[in-house]
């Protein structure tokens, strides 16, 4: 089973930037697609960002498109997510996740496998 373990959250004054990884074990990364999640207080998961299998492709939600950037480095079990330009909205706990198949989608009911998550604060 894979497991997922997000790190890198923090308070970050807004205008800061902010790198979130997540280390994969008991499976090889290779054989997924991986996104990164987020929820605030009182609202849903949201998709933030997304990577196909091998990283053919990605994709970003509209409020972070130019300001975070995935990757993955297949060959250490790893997962990134950088952040730049904070804002006081992406205050929220991030999550990576990995689905089984070649392709990556925003929606979080697509993804079977979960980290724990790593909360982000923004606020001066």
């Amino acid at each position: 089973q894979l497991q997922l373990v997000e790190s890198g959250g923090g308070l970050v004054q807004p205008g800061g930037s902010l790198r979130l990884s997540c280390a994969a074990s008991g499976r090889i990364l290779d054989w997924y697609a991986i996104g990164w999640f987020r929820q605030a207080p009182g609202k849903e998961r949201e998709g933030v960002s997304c990577m196909s299998k091998i990283g053919g492709s990605t994709n970003y939600a509209d409020s972070v498109e130019g300001r975070f950037t995935i990757s993955r480095d297949n060959a250490k079990n790893m997962v990134y997510l950088e952040i730049k330009s904070l804002k006081p909205e992406d205050t929220a706990v991030y999550f990576c996740a990995a689905r089984a198949g070649y392709a990556c989608t925003p929606r979080p009911r697509e993804y079977l496998y979960w980290g724990q998550g790593t909360q982000v604060t923004v606020s001066s």
